[in-house]
């Protein structure tokens, strides 16, 4: 009967592995670039014209929006700027300059937290409060949402349902892993783009100077290909 006397150490270790199992499975769809549980997710966009939306993770902040702005306007490319409200609350008048140059402001949350496992409640402040940090830039347009670091569970995706709003991902991420050199960023994103295709780049910090080198060619040698550049919202007037 020795089965039967390890029977509750068996089942403990049945059950714990179970929830490891469970746990790994959520933590992965929770970091799904094609699936969510609630709501519409957009990684790229079906269409065979040769169109992709150039987009920008965190700030603004002083070490690189200039610049950024300055590579936009000198290529005549508009561009969708997902930012954070703490960096808009200390750094407003880079928020106007975005907005003023016609580009497109989305919603990065407030403090860049994993929406992971949070209250609705934290949910609803990260994006209002940010939204509201949005609208005193002057930006009048749809305001879009990408969640830090992809990532999302339920209460995310239930709020943006509830207030149908699209989770905006990118099928085209070349600075996000590791330190690469300007030319990487520069081929990885060659080399991934297609027609329809988001485009993520996080060029706003003093250490992401490379991912600003990278900007000017990435854009020239995609206009010589062909490509042409919009915002997230023309891209999902594509669909």
């Amino acid at each position: 009967m020795k089965w039967l006397r390890r029977k509750p150490t068996i089942i403990t270790a049945v059950s714990l592995v179970v929830v490891l199992a469970a746990a790994a499975g959520l933590w992965n769809i929770s970091s799904s670039r094609t699936f969510q549980f609630f709501g519409e997710l957009v990684t790229r966009v079906e269409t065979t014209e040769k169109v992709v939306a150039l987009t920008f993770d965190d700030g603004p902040d002083p070490a690189g929006a200039q610049q950024v702005l300055d590579t936009l306007d000198s290529e005549e490319v508009k561009a969708t700027f997902f930012l954070m409200g703490r960096d808009l609350q200390n750094n407003p008048e880079l928020g106007r300059k975005i907005a003023d140059a016609g580009h497109e402001i989305g919603n990065h949350t407030f403090n860049h937290q994993r929406m992971v496992g949070v209250l609705p409640g934290t949910v609803a402040k990260e994006i209002e409060d940010t939204d509201a940090e949005i609208r005193k830039t002057g930006y009048q347009g749809d305001i879009h949402f990408r969640p830090p670091n992809g990532k999302k569970l339920f209460a995310l995706p239930h709020y943006l349902s509830e207030h149908n709003r699209k989770t905006i991902m990118w099928d085209v991420e070349p600075d996000s892993a590791g330190t690469p050199t300007a030319q990487q960023i520069e081929q990885e994103t060659l080399n991934l783009t297609k027609p329809g295709s988001i485009i993520l780049l996080h060029p706003m910090y003093q250490g992401r100077d490379q991912t600003r080198q990278a900007l000017k060619p990435i854009i020239g040698k995609l206009k010589e290909r062909g490509y042409r550049f919009v915002t997230v919202s023309a891209l999902l007037g594509q669909a």
